[in-house]
């Protein structure tokens, strides 16, 4: 089904109730069709720690590094 942006938002709820049992909505414009409507799919839950004893930071990570500073800031007078 293709309906137009102006018939679908007074008839929002009836298309809502169409895709969520199953039938193919498309939005168009100008009788263009823009977008498809699709029923919502919750994502798995995340899972931490996937990288847990893989990475390994330096001890000087929090070191401050003179280039750096220099790029920043310009030369020590």
């Amino acid at each position: 089904m293709i309906i137009n942006i102006s018939e679908a938002k007074t008839q929002l709820s009836k298309l809502v109730d169409l895709v969520f049992h199953g039938e193919k909505v498309v939005i168009a414009k100008n009788n263009l069709p823009l977008v498809d409507l699709v029923p919502h799919k919750p994502e798995g839950k995340k899972k931490l720690g996937l990288l847990h004893n893989q990475v390994k930071i330096p001890e000087n990570f929090l070191d401050e590094d003179e280039d750096i500073n220099e790029m920043f800031y310009g030369k020590k007078r």
